[in-house]
């Protein structure tokens, strides 16, 4: 017999049910039905009794039941965090240096409301932040409250942060001012505008974004001329107020704009009010764009020029990073303070500059660490993670094919501006800045060298390539172009592409990438 088929019992049952159906289907012949067909012929059905599983079969399934609630892992409640939790988030990691020439600090999280920016800049003991007033990913964003303006004015007094000089926002990501389509000007205008605004109700008088690309203009000229066309614009604006707009330097990536001083320099030559224009410059940008910061002489040497390009009455701020790539990379990476191919000696070239001195330095260096297996706490053991001890830790997550949370250490940070202040003044001949200079080398070495290969092989591949094209000219009776040569020329009439060689000379972009790790 089949497992479907009834036994005796229950085939007496389904005849019976279905002997009253028809007696009842007889005492109602005759009269006129107000039922449905479907209501019919749900009575007319027939329900079969469903079949009792075997002793076995429920012995089998009670087993695996029990089975999956031994393999399914207990959920462990988060637990949530106590007064005595957040009191100890909030105390700060580092206290400000009182009467310091140098304002330094980083780009520090605005999440709830720009006001919180100010608590966090005091967590880390900075004296000068940059923030982002709204989502910089987001076209669409809620408006300043006038409740965060006040509370922010509020902070800024309360704690001494003179907004006007030391407090540097950070434009949108998604702005290009340079695009020359009239819809993507329009939205990119509109955002850049709203910015300025909210710098204006926030008593912020410097604002940085980035230059730009010269996507869909004719030449990069012509995306020069767009940019600063829409800069005259807004600062013509009443709701720009007089913030000063600063263009960033950038790592000469592709058709990016700003990365060569002669770029910024012809940008600010067409901007109507100069007194509204200025320049942030970034050590890991101009470093990747070719411009060697790394000795004092060739460090005085990119000062120089930039005081004769575009002049250091336009050099408002500073964004401070190392860089994981090697120079003239074009590769736009930020490494920690000492850790990257710039090095230690840079950055006390930088903190011993008298023409920097007063200037908001801002870092963006990296803070993302690994969390450690202590209950969800990060402890801040005061040391940064080697590139070694990360590689490690990597391998062995993978071998355990466990992962582990990313969380960000903010202690970094503050370590790093107590670095940067230490630098000023000390003797780089010293024992203690050498064991300084080599335990953050070591600790950013495979970083370095990872990149360095990446770099390399790129450079191979685009030499291979240049090779074949330069063939095919050949064949077809033609001459390939002479390294560094250039269409494009600004202000000054100098070709973009000047010789890497003669820019050595001059602080100019330098073509050579061999270090002395």
């Amino acid at each position: 017999m089949s497992d479907v088929s009834l036994s005796d019992e229950e085939s007496k049952e389904v005849k019976v049910k279905i002997s009253k159906k028809a007696k009842v289907s007889k005492v109602k012949r005759g009269k006129k039905s107000t039922k449905t067909a479907e209501s019919v012929k749900e009575e007319a059905e027939v329900k079969l009794p469903k079949k009792k599983a075997s002793k076995r079969k429920r012995a089998n399934s009670e087993d695996e039941e029990e089975l999956e609630d031994e393999i399914k892992p207990e959920k462990t409640p988060k637990k949530r965090k106590t007064k005595a939790d957040k009191e100890a988030e909030a105390m700060p990691l580092a206290a400000r240096t009182v009467g310091s020439k140098h304002f330094i600090g980083a780009h520090i999280s605005s999440a709830g409301g720009v006001h919180n920016a100010v608590t966090n800049g005091l967590h880390i003991g900075a004296n000068a932040f940059a923030l982002f007033l709204k989502s910089q990913r987001k076209w669409v964003n809620p408006a300043l409250s006038d409740d965060h303006e006040t509370q922010f004015l509020s902070h800024c007094k309360s704690h001494s942060y003179d907004s006007s000089a030391h407090i540097i926002p950070h434009g949108s990501y998604l702005v290009n001012l340079a695009h020359p389509d009239k819809d993507r000007t329009k939205q990119a205008y509109d955002s850049f505008i709203d910015d300025l605004d909210r710098c204006r109700r926030l008593g912020i008088k410097l604002y940085n974004f980035h230059p730009g690309n010269s996507n869909g203009a004719d030449s990069k000229e012509d995306a020069i001329a767009h940019l600063a066309k829409q800069l005259n614009l807004a600062h013509k604006d009443p709701n720009s107020g007089d913030v000063v707009t600063l263009l960033e330097t950038m790592a000469a990536e592709g058709n990016t704009i700003g990365g060569t001083f002669e770029e910024l320099a012809a940008i600010i030559n067409l901007v109507e009010s100069k007194e509204r224009i200025g320049v942030c410059l970034d050590t890991c940008h101009i470093f990747a764009a070719g411009y060697d910061l790394r000795s004092p002489e060739s460090f005085k040497k990119v000062m120089d020029n930039f005081e004769k390009v575009i002049g250091f009455k336009y050099l408002r701020a500073l964004h401070v990073n190392d860089s994981k790539a090697p120079i003239d990379s074009h590769r736009d990476l930020h490494a920690n303070i000492g850790t990257g191919f710039l090095g230690l000696r840079a950055f006390h070239n930088l903190m011993n500059e008298p023409r920097l001195v007063g200037l908001p330095m801002v870092l963006e260096t990296p803070i993302d660490v690994e969390e450690p297996e202590t209950n969800g706490q990060v402890i801040h053991t005061g040391e940064d993670v080697s590139d070694e001890e990360q590689t490690k830790g990597k391998s062995a997550k993978k071998s355990k094919a466990s992962t582990k949370k990313i969380v960000e250490d903010k202690g970094i940070w503050a370590r790093e501006i107590k670095l940067l202040e230490s630098l000023v003044g000390m003797d780089t001949e010293t024992e203690e800045f050498r064991k300084m200079e080599a335990e953050l080398q070591n600790r950013g070495r495979l970083e370095r060298e990872r990149v360095q290969d990446q770099v390399d092989r790129k450079a191979a591949k685009d030499k291979e390539k240049a090779e074949k094209e330069k063939k095919k000219l050949m064949a077809k009776g033609k001459s390939a172009p002479e390294k560094g040569q250039s269409k494009l020329k600004f202000g000054n009439g100098k070709a973009e592409g000047a010789s890497r060689k003669k820019g050595v000379e001059q602080g100019t972009p330098s073509g050579s990438s061999d270090l002395d790790d």
